[in-house]
């Protein structure tokens, strides 16, 4: 099998345009949390329970892409696209007619254009089917990044995007890693992108009681794994990873950030929505990973976690990471990064992958903001509020979703 490297990473995201200044703010513990700009909370037949969000400030699509187009692209899309580029840049990768057919892109989304359906719903309403916009399927494809970013590249490998929900950025890097070591393609393109900060996504996701309601004093929220949370803060964004085999990297001279070493894919078979309170899904992706890695518990240095901030989804992940790891658990460094840059939904797992790149790469632990009161049912080392010094080897990323899909990646400093 083939041995797996990262060569490239680009993001954007609510703490952060590129990776570098992502990096700088969430070792620093900088949190992304503001008031809702996007739409008016303010009006509409009733009040809003939530107010606030981690929105991406201060991106300009226009610096990625032709104004024109960008009017055409959802906003998922824009970000998508705009990660996708800085990875390739980083990568140094030039697509040709001698290798466009061995690179493959596997750029997810767990949702896909929400705002533009939202939009086409007012406007049919409104204005009648005459006026919905032309350009709506592919605004709202969840596939929408991954095509665009083939076309735009000229890459005519595998292209398609994974949509299990939250884990969809992690399942769609773990499908890329697989389609690698087959030796189908040379190079893939994987993450995620999403862009649910609209009225209907803040809606939905507060009636089914996934939203922290702090709004009038949101700097403590969201808080995972502390005893006072409650619930996430939705976030927007997306992040790419360029994948090569390491043959290929070193034969073209790449800049190998990190190997990826391991993937792990499960389902609780349990909910549609709430996780399996045993964390039985979560710690066999988990034992998969590592064996996929062939590493043992005691190698792992750090774990970013799912950690969204919701009662049932923290304490269900610690049991998960204790049931794989045995006491092993405990002495293991555990974060969740969404306490700064929110839930990104299906993009939040390339973000924490890209997380675990540069904690292996420069021995420096994420934080877990906000945490104030310990938890019974959360006892393990959130690296609570201060990121920690830690030279490492092997760290594990964990994406869980609704449905029960649960994503496990194994990044390890490549020597």
């Amino acid at each position: 099998m083939e041995k797996v490297v990262i060569t490239g990473m680009g993001t954007v995201n609510s703490i952060g345009l590129n990776v570098a200044e992502t990096w700088q703010n969430v070792v620093n513990g900088v949190s992304g949390v503001g008031p809702i700009t996007l739409f008016d909370t303010n009006s509409g037949p009733s009040e809003w329970n939530v107010r606030i969000a981690c929105e991406v400030k201060n991106f300009d699509p226009a610096q990625f892409m032709d104004a024109k187009e960008a009017r055409r692209r959802d906003r998922f899309e824009q970000f998508g696209v705009a990660a996708a580029k800085e990875a390739l840049a980083q990568s140094g990768l030039l697509v040709n007619q001698a290798n466009d057919g061995r690179i493959g892109v596997v750029i997810s989304s767990a949702i896909g254009g929400m705002k533009s359906i939202q939009e086409a719903i007012f406007t049919l309403k409104e204005d009648g089917p005459r006026k919905i916009s032309p350009f709506l399927i592919p605004m709202l494809m969840p596939n929408g990044v991954s095509g665009i970013v083939a076309i735009e590249h000229g890459i005519k490998g595998p292209c398609f995007s994974v949509a299990s929900a939250c884990a969809s950025g992690a399942d769609g890097i773990g499908m890329a890693w697989m389609m690698l070591r087959s030796g189908m393609i040379d190079v893939a393109l994987a993450g995620a992108a999403e862009a649910t900060v609209c009225a209907v996504g803040v809606g939905s996701f507060d009636r089914i009681g996934a939203m922290s309601r702090r709004n009038s004093d949101y700097s403590m929220t969201p808080a995972p794994f502390d005893k006072n949370r409650d619930g996430l803060v939705m976030g927007e964004g997306a992040g790419v990873l360029v994948l090569e085999t390491e043959r290929h990297a070193r034969a073209r001279g790449a800049p190998i950030l990190a190997e990826l070493a391991g993937y792990g894919s499960t389902a609780d078979a349990y909910h549609v929505t709430a996780p399996d309170e045993s964390g039985a899904g979560g710690s066999a992706a988990i034992r998969a990973a590592l064996a996929a890695a062939q590493a043992n518990p005691d190698e792992i240095g750090y774990i970013s976690a799912h950690g969204t901030a919701t009662p049932l989804n923290d304490a269900a992940e610690t049991k998960a990471v204790k049931n794989a790891l045995g006491q092993q658990a405990y002495s293991i460094p555990i974060s969740s990064t969404k306490s700064m840059t929110g839930h990104m939904m299906g993009a939040t797992g390339a973000l924490e992958a890209i997380f675990c790149v540069q904690a292996v790469r420069e021995g420096l632990l994420p934080p877990t903001i906000h945490y104030q009161t310990p938890d019974p049912d959360c006892d393990l080392d959130y690296i609570p509020n201060v990121a920690r010094e830690k030279k490492i080897n092997l760290a594990l990323s964990n994406a869980f979703g609704f449905g029960g899909h649960n994503a496990v990646l194994a990044v390890r400093r490549y020597s």
